[in-house]
């Protein structure tokens, strides 16, 4: 089946019959309807979608460009807000998601040959080649969780200014010894001299350095692991390498709510209470921090927030009007305390 066989069948030309498939504004509604009975009755799905594609220039698909497997936005709870706010979004608009993992191999190159229309590059390890293929082929970008830079639309959240607060917290509580956990896209791994050595993502630089302001103020110096991305295994070793220590911190910040959640299962598992041993602070507000017990003290973002400002920055970046400066949206944090964080025990 065909268009010409719909078009013959209804007796109008092939131009109407496609119009009643991509463009139902240019027809009656009556006449539209027998034209869809017709090919629904004659078998026929509608044009090709990559021919209609072809025709208008368009895919209709936007893609999100991951760091991590094609699976981490179905597990992490933060992820998929995140995405279902851009979804919910993008649904008015037509426009499909696409997920892309930013890692490549020798044949296969997702930001290179995947079609789509522009992108969104979410918390992607800087040092991936995918946000220079992306620029290759023209395409626009948000950054999401991402350094800004020149010419490209990006929204973040205060992740300094939230990082700063929770070690605040921590310092006005009377903690010295406190110990960090950061997530990091490569090596160096495990207890660290300088947890700023090495490759390190957007969100996690800027909580890290926001960690410092105050501790360094306070005159304190941490100790700090290093842990590969979305590794369980490594967060728990990690745990432990903090809370053996023989001067073991009395708090630790943690670059994330799952991580804060391990390092207070780990320490439970060594006889420590939280927070009477150690208080520990999480980041996000996902929906684990109300969940571990002791609840968990934590830095609120808004995840929904996030997924719609950067769905209406890429729709503002295709609509094909008069080229606009980049705007660099950064969205509030705050803190929320809750059980996990205690004043340390006089020892």
């Amino acid at each position: 089946m065909t268009l010409q066989t719909v078009a013959d069948a209804v007796g109008v030309s092939r131009m109407t019959v496609s119009n009643a498939f991509s463009r139902p504004d240019q027809l009656s509604a009556p006449l539209r309807e027998r034209i869809l009975e017709a090919a629904r009755e004659l078998g026929y799905a509608g044009p090709d979608p990559s021919a209609r594609a072809l025709a208008r220039g368009s895919t209709g698909a936007v893609g999100v460009v991951l760091t991590d497997s094609l699976e981490y936005p179905f597990t992490d709870e933060v992820a998929m807000s995140f995405l279902g706010a851009i979804a919910r979004e993008l649904e008015p608009t037509g426009l499909a998601l696409t997920l892309l993992s930013g890692a490549e191999s020798e044949d296969r190159v997702p930001a290179r040959d995947v079609a789509m229309d522009g992108a969104l590059v979410y918390s992607c390890d800087p040092s991936s080649a995918a946000v220079e293929w992306l620029g290759k082929r023209g395409l626009p970008m948000v950054f999401v969780d991402q350094a800004p830079a020149k010419g490209i639309p990006s929204v973040n959240v205060d992740d300094r200014g939230g990082a700063r607060a929770a070690a605040q917290h921590l310092v006005d509580l009377g903690h010295r010894r406190i110990g960090l956990v950061l997530s990091v896209p490569a090596a160096p791994y495990g207890l660290v001299d300088d947890p700023l050595d090495g490759p390190l993502g957007h969100p996690v630089r800027q909580r890290l350095l926001g960690w410092l302001d105050v501790l360094a103020a306070a005159g304190i110096t941490s100790r700090a692991a290093r842990i590969p991305m979305s590794d369980p295994d490594s967060c728990v070793e990690a745990a432990q390498a903090l809370l053996r220590l023989e001067d073991r911190p009395t708090a630790i910040l943690c670059f994330s709510d799952v991580i804060a959640a391990t390092v207070v299962q780990v320490a439970q598992d060594l006889g420590l209470q939280v927070p009477s041993d150690v208080s520990v602070v999480g980041f996000d507000d996902s929906p684990v921090a109300a969940r571990v017990r002791p609840a968990l003290t934590t830095v609120r973002q808004d995840f929904p927030e996030k997924g719609r400002a950067a769905a209406a920055a890429l729709t503002a970046a295709l609509s094909g009007g008069a080229p606009q400066r980049a705007r660099h949206t950064v969205l509030p944090t705050a803190l929320v305390v809750r059980e996990s964080t205690a004043p340390p025990a006089a020892r």
